[in-house]
Order: C-alpha cells, then structure tokens, then sequence
C-alpha cells in the first residue's frame, strides 16, 4: 500500500519540486526582487520620455573619510551584484552610489538611442542631484566603457578611475561582422536560463560557481514575463551602443588618476558568436596584452594583473580584488 501511495504522490513531489527550482517570472524592472540596500529613482526625461533611473545611495559604515565611489555595472549585470564591495567601501569609511543604468536592473527599459555620452550625462545629473561634487568612478565590463567616457567628460568630477576588466579595449567593429539593432533583439528574444548560463560560464576560466546563480536568475526570470521584449529591445539597442561607440582610441585623453585591475585569463569579446574567422578569433580578447596596452596609453596608470581569474575579479577573487583597489584608493 506504502509503495503504491509513493508512486501516486512521486510525480506530484517532482513537480513541486521542478516548480521550486524554477525563477518566478520577473518584470522589466526587478520589482519584487530585493536588493542589498534601499533603491531609490532618479526622475529622467530622455526623448520625450519620462523614465526612471534606480540608484542605491549607501553611507559609510565606519567613520566617514568624506569621499564617495560610483560603481558602475556591466551589460549583462545590475547594480545588486555590487554587494560585497559595497560593505567593503562602506566599511572602509566611503559613501558608496551605485546605478542601474537605464535600460538595466531596476531602471526603465527605454525604447530610445542610447549612448554612452547620455549615460554619463545622467550619471552626472544623479551626483549632482545627490550632492556630490568628487568621486571615485569604478566600472566592471561595460561599466568600464561608461566610466572612460564619464572621466573625459567631467574630469573636474572624478577624483579617480578604477576599471575592472573593462569591455572596450579594443574595437569590435574591426573583427565583429555587424547586425542590425533588428537581428540583435530577435536574437535576445531567443535567450533562455540556458543561453544566460552557457555566457556567464564564460566568466570564469575554473569553474563556474554555484553562487552566481543569485545574479544569474534574475535575468532569467525575465525572460518568463510578459515585459520581455522590452528587455530584449533594450538588450540590443546596448549592443549596438557598444558596438557602435569604442572609447579605445581616446585612453590617452584620460587626466586624472587610473588603475586597470586585469583578470588575465578572460577573453571576453563583445559579439564573439558572431566571428567566423577563426584567425580573428584568436586575436581578440587578449585581455594580458590589451590591459598593458591600454595602461601604457594613460598617463601614469597603474595596472594590476591577476593571473589566472576570469572577467569579475570583484566576484571571483574578492580578497585579491579588494587589495588591489582599497592601496590604490589610499
């Protein structure tokens, strides 16, 4: 009798199970996911559109020093991923902003040009609004696109710039075939939790682990809700402002104080599914070579290589990560 009940019950408990182990669907912009510290929304009016753009301001946890850091995401990230080294500044006495850039995270998903100019032009509009007059300006990946043109721009603004394997060291558009804005989103519209996973593997050289699962499956939970297109539409009009928008020929107009941290094993190239060339496909992304290229056309930058680490030192080695930007901070 036992075993028969077992039997009835086993696909039921499997599928609660399956259940359990799928994300709820998420809307464009995160709500009911949590986020480390309290969000709060900058009001934006961009082409004729009132937007939103999602911030957390954090203040210092130990006695403040008076200097604040903007940390600015990555294209396939949102600003929760930023956890630990928030509580690592904000305990190292610095107030800490951290962005969900529109068309990110829990910012609006705009139908609009988007370009790394208007971004940090917002980003500048939030410190200003905030009060802020100097500060620290670290990008991951793509954050480290907009964090170069943020430093040319408002150089009177930023005290330092610190890029953590920036995305844009080289022009993809000399070995990445184009696609329209159109093929782009329809291939986004494509994307599943096993398409995220597959590219966020890439991140890490020696092994993926378990524990970025947490800044994974928010992404995919999108995909399950009604308000992916708006998502995907987003998705591409950003590749398409990295593709279209290299900051590479302009490292040597940088002035103020930089430090490049390189995990020397990534070899992230923006649009790489689409190289066909196998030659091009082993010259680019040679992040050893790309960072002391990059470091030598900035006067005076430091660079810091860690070996063997893939494309987020500030997730993969925090401890070495950590080290690296708290000496350079001073």
């Amino acid at each position: 009798m036992f075993r028969f009940l077992l039997l009835l019950l086993l696909p039921l408990l499997l599928g609660a199970t399956a259940a359990l182990a799928q994300p709820a669907p998420l809307n464009a912009t995160l709500d009911g996911y949590e986020y480390p510290f309290p969000v709060h929304h900058l009001p934006l009016k961009l082409e004729g559109q009132a937007l939103r753009m999602a911030y957390m301001d954090v203040p210092p946890t130990a006695r403040a020093n008076g200097r604040t850091v903007v940390l600015l995401h990555g294209k396939n990230f949102f600003g929760a991923y930023w956890r630990e080294t928030i509580k690592t500044l904000a305990g190292a006495g610095f107030r800490v902003v951290v962005t969900d850039q529109v068309g990110f995270g829990k910012s609006d998903k705009a139908d609009i040009h988007y370009s790394f100019h208007q971004l940090a032009r917002n980003t500048k509009q939030l410190l200003d609004t905030l009060g802020v007059k100097k500060a620290v300006v670290l990008g991951h990946s793509m954050g480290g696109m907009l964090a170069t043109r943020f430093a040319l721009l408002y150089p009177e603004t930023t005290e330092k710039l610190v890029l953590e394997n920036p995305i844009g060291l080289e022009d993809y558009r000399v070995g990445v075939p184009f696609q329209t804005v159109d093929q782009a989103e329809a291939t986004e519209l494509k994307s599943t939790e096993a398409s995220i996973r597959k590219y966020h593997a890439t991140y890490y050289p020696n092994g993926y682990p378990t524990a970025h699962d947490q800044w994974l499956l928010p992404l995919a939970a999108q995909t399950k809700s009604p308000d992916f297109a708006k998502v995907a539409r987003a998705n591409a009009l950003t590749f398409d402002m990295i593709y279209q928008q290299p900051v590479s020929y302009e490292f040597s107009r940088i002035t103020v104080p930089t430090l490049l941290i390189i995990g020397q094993a990534d070899r992230t190239v923006v649009g790489k599914a689409l190289i066909k060339d196998p030659k091009t496909l082993t010259q680019m992304g040679q992040y050893p070579a790309l960072g002391r290229r990059t470091a030598a056309q900035i006067k005076g930058a430091k660079l810091v290589e860690i070996p063997n680490v893939g494309h987020i030192p500030h997730l993969e080695v925090r401890a070495q990560f950590y080290k690296a930007l708290l000496a350079f901070l001073g």
